[in-house]
């Protein structure tokens, strides 16, 4: 298998799983549109670098004016609307925006997620790709959303949106807490980086070492002795640093896979002052030994800043494991997850 389609095949099996932690649990809503404002949220837009910017606020019912501080969620790859609207037995309904029931946390912030750059904000299931990914009428990835699916866009873009949304009347500026996981935690932890005002981050099943070192290490427990898939991820990952500017490609490009994986995210967040909490499973083989060797090295470097929290027996969605290494989707852990950052900020 050449060494693109393999780390394709790795990627988007990585993405599924995602995919799967957002819809386990439905919220039952039978309105006959997608006007975001029928579930719950508020919708708002802006601009950056002339790109419009959809966003959506979950705040408690009522309570959308009172002065909170943002919560800011980083969601993963793919480019997944964040409305989609199923129908089963006639009844219409949306799956989870957040990977979370966000109704806890919105109790003491407004929470924030951002749709991805020329992706509906809205759509039907029956209008995706089997795995919730819009594609259009090519059948391809929209190209401006290729262009654009980049680290260093999404963590200005971002800034950005925290910029302006900072302006609103019912935005506290005495807290900013920034969250993201997987692909978006390098994202969360770059924004806290970069922009002074955040003051915790919430670092969630992220590797530490960076994208490529996930590929490599998920082929390691899928190799044989005659399939050795880490060399297409050794040989893919050579392709790319001879051509680490390169956007063409229908899905993951190599400027993409290059800046997610270089500099690792540890480079920067080893420089980061404020409470850090990282969450992870320990069945997550793509990172558990790159998160562990991280809470090693702050332990060593005495950066007390940090609070690590491994869930045991799970993967990189928190399901835990069957006994045969199968995924148990029937038990969801993501709201023990949220809980488990509620508590900590409060602590914080």
């Amino acid at each position: 298998m050449k060494e693109e389609h393999y780390m394709r095949a790795v990627s988007y099996t990585q993405k599924y799983f995602l995919l799967l932690s957002c819809i386990v649990f439905t919220i039952d809503l039978f309105a006959q549109n997608l006007n975001p404002e029928e579930y719950g949220f508020r919708h708002m837009q802006t601009f950056y670098n002339g790109d419009l910017v959809d966003i959506l606020i979950k705040s408690c019912k009522g309570e959308e004016q009172i002065k909170k501080p943002l919560f800011p969620f980083c969601q993963g790859s793919l480019p997944i609307p964040l409305i989609v609207q199923y129908e089963d037995k006639g009844k219409k309904g949306i799956y989870n925006v957040f990977v979370f029931n966000p109704d806890s946390l919105s109790k003491e912030y407004h929470l924030i997620i951002i749709n991805k750059p020329y992706i509906p904000l809205t759509a039907e299931e029956k209008s995706l790709n089997g795995d919730m990914s819009y594609s259009d009428s090519s059948g391809k990835f929209p190209k401006k959303y290729i262009e654009r699916n980049l680290l260093d866009y999404y963590v200005k873009r971002n800034i950005a949106v925290l910029k302006f949304l900072r302006n609103q009347s019912w935005v506290s500026k005495d807290k900013l807490v920034v969250a993201g996981h997987s692909e978006g935690s390098a994202i969360a932890a770059k924004i806290a980086y970069e922009y002074p005002q955040v003051t915790e981050l919430i670092y969630s099943s992220g590797n530490p070492l960076g994208r490529i070192v996930t590929l490599a290490a998920r082929a390691r427990v899928n190799e044989t002795d005659s399939s050795r898939l880490a060399e297409n991820i050794f040989r893919y990952w050579k392709n790319i640093i001879t051509d680490p500017g390169n956007i063409n490609s229908d899905g993951d490009t190599n400027k993409e896979t290059y800046q997610f994986s270089y500099p690792p995210p540890m480079e920067y967040l080893r420089k980061i002052k404020i409470p850090v909490l990282l969450t992870y499973g320990t069945k997550d083989f793509g990172l558990v030994n790159a998160a562990d060797y991280f809470r090693m090295e702050m332990i060593r470097l005495n950066k007390n800043n940090f609070t690590f929290k491994d869930y045991f027996g799970v993967e990189h969605n928190f399901f835990p494991l069957k006994s045969n290494g199968e995924t148990d989707y029937d038990t969801f852990n993501w709201d023990k997850v949220a809980e488990d950052w509620r508590k900590w900020l409060k602590d914080h």
